[in-house]
């Protein structure tokens, strides 16, 4: 008689023999079960993920949005169809008005005898187109002064050279009628010749205009 039972315990399995899978409620093994859910989560995940991803690259895939001008971001709007514009460019200066661009008459306002007809010469010697010189009507005029016609840029503009010409007289429009006792004829610039001027040529009259000039600087 020996210690070991002669045959396996009640309720033991017989040694060699293998146990039987647990099976679910339907007959299938609870294991295959579960790892079918499992795969089936993984591709629904990986799915979700993957539409997730597509989805952020169709929002922002490297689509340029219109600026408010209509110019695509990066350009510059300013050169697209037309040339740019350089700086520093300066307008042409208007050539100078020439002296014989108007006619000049000389009207005698200084009481002093000869004073148009002399400054007629002088003014036709320094390149001016003259008129017949006049005598003015009035009384005489202690400063000399030069009309032009209203609205004629000619005779303004050689209105201006004849006044700097005789020393820096003033210079204004034209009366109407004009104060001249022939009239003006073809002339458009009209010189009355005060006593200040009188007799005086263009030489005797640029000192006292530099004299004048280099005052009006030195002075504070």
């Amino acid at each position: 008689m020996t210690d070991a039972p002669d045959g396996p315990a009640e309720g033991e399995p017989e040694r060699g023999t293998r146990r039987s899978p647990r099976v679910g409620g339907g007959g299938s093994p609870v294991g295959s079960t579960l790892s079918i859910v499992l795969a089936v989560i993984a591709v629904i995940a990986g799915f979700l993920i993957l539409r997730a991803i597509t989805d952020d690259d169709d929002d922002g895939g490297g689509t340029i949005s219109p600026t408010t001008d209509g110019s695509t971001p990066g350009t510059d709007a300013g050169t697209s169809g037309s040339s740019p514009v350089t700086g520093g460019s300066t307008a042409p200066t208007a050539p100078a008005v020439a002296k014989s661009a108007a006619t000049v008459v000389v009207a005698n306002a200084s009481g002093i005898s000869g004073s148009a007809a002399g400054m007629t010469q002088a003014l036709a010697g320094a390149g001016y187109t003259m008129g017949d010189p006049g005598d003015a009507n009035g009384p005489d005029l202690t400063a000399t002064i030069v009309y032009y016609v209203d609205g004629d840029a000619n005779a303004q503009a050689v209105a201006g050279l004849v006044a700097a010409d005789m020393g820096g007289v003033q210079s204004g429009p034209m009366p109407i009628p004009p104060p001249i006792q022939q009239g003006l004829g073809a002339g458009t610039v009209l010189v009355m010749v005060g006593t200040d001027t009188a007799g005086k040529t263009l030489a005797d009259l640029a000192p006292a205009a530099a004299a004048d000039t280099t005052a009006t600087t030195a002075a504070p």
